[in-house]
């Protein structure tokens, strides 16, 4: 467990709160840009912050909100290890102010903001569809969360839409690892006949993906079609050039600070859900 000192210098304005922030730091790529709009929110707001680090680990996560608590803390942004919900369940019971960032859970009863996920897989199926792809592979993410079964539930939608039968073995999960999403592509580049697409449902598993074909010879782009979830950096620079949903991740940290801010001024107020819809990049690997 690594529990930070206050991240927000707040000299020129008086602190209003003081809010923990809990996620693994190097669980996703796009966590320091998480934190950096989280940080300017809460600078804006004139709330401090104490960062602490849970390893994406569900272990960590409850020994690192125990130290926050006993922090007193004012309220809570939580990144969500996989596993059960056992911490969340806790904050809620006792009435922490909450919201889970970027990895939403199916529940009601706490604020939350993350990715839209149902029409964003939809939309990377149609475009498959669009370039006369009929079998479409889909590479999953972590079993039994939320964000995996909405995206897989997007990609049943989306063959739906154009037309196409939905066969179990064109999907394989990837664990939202790169390694996971190797043995899943060989797994379906396996099969017969194989896929002519492959749909990728998180941005890690991009990179395994990547190996699995050079490690065959197979180019992507003219001989095998690639989309995926989630912008890397190394996504815009690969030749040809990855075809994905970017993720606002700014803005979600930013909706993120004035969920907090909004449940600590009317804790009685409804739990919120917010859904912010990615951004659709066109690029290369799709084959157009």
């Amino acid at each position: 467990m690594t529990v930070l000192a206050p991240e927000v210098s707040h000299w020129d304005l008086p602190v209003t709160h003081r809010f923990g922030v809990a996620l693994g730091r190097h669980a996703s790529p796009y966590h320091d840009q998480l934190l950096r709009a989280i940080r300017g929110a809460a600078a804006r707001a004139g709330c401090d912050l104490l960062l602490a680090d849970t390893s994406d680990s569900a272990r960590e996560e409850a020994e690192v909100l125990r130290a926050l608590q006993a922090d007193r803390v004012d309220g809570v942004l939580l990144v969500p290890a996989p596993g059960d919900e056992a911490v969340v369940n806790g904050l809620v019971r006792t009435g922490v102010p909450t919201v889970l960032v970027d990895r939403v859970a199916g529940r009601n009863d706490v604020d939350q903001v993350g990715s839209e996920n149902f029409q964003a897989m939809s939309a990377l199926v149609e475009h498959l569809a669009s370039r006369r792809h009929r079998r479409i592979a889909l590479i999953t993410g972590a079993e039994g969360t939320t964000v995996s079964e909405e995206r897989a539930l997007g990609y049943r939608l989306g063959l739906g839409r154009a037309g196409l039968r939905y066969h179990p073995e064109l999907v394989a999960s990837g664990q939202s690892t790169a390694g996971g999403a190797a043995r899943a592509a060989a797994k379906l580049l396996d099969g017969w006949p194989s896929p002519t697409a492959l749909v990728v449902a998180g941005e890690a598993m991009l990179i395994g993906v990547q190996w699995e074909a050079h490690r065959r010879g197979i180019r992507i782009g003219s001989e095998l079609a690639v989309v995926g979830y989630g912008d890397m950096d190394w996504a815009r620079t690969v030749s040809p050039g990855v075809t994905t949903m970017a993720q606002p991740i700014s803005e979600i940290g930013r909706r993120a600070v004035q969920l907090l801010l909004a449940r600590c001024r009317e804790p009685e107020r409804r739990p919120e859900s917010v859904r912010l819809a990615p951004r659709f990049l066109h690029r290369a690997s799709c084959g157009c």
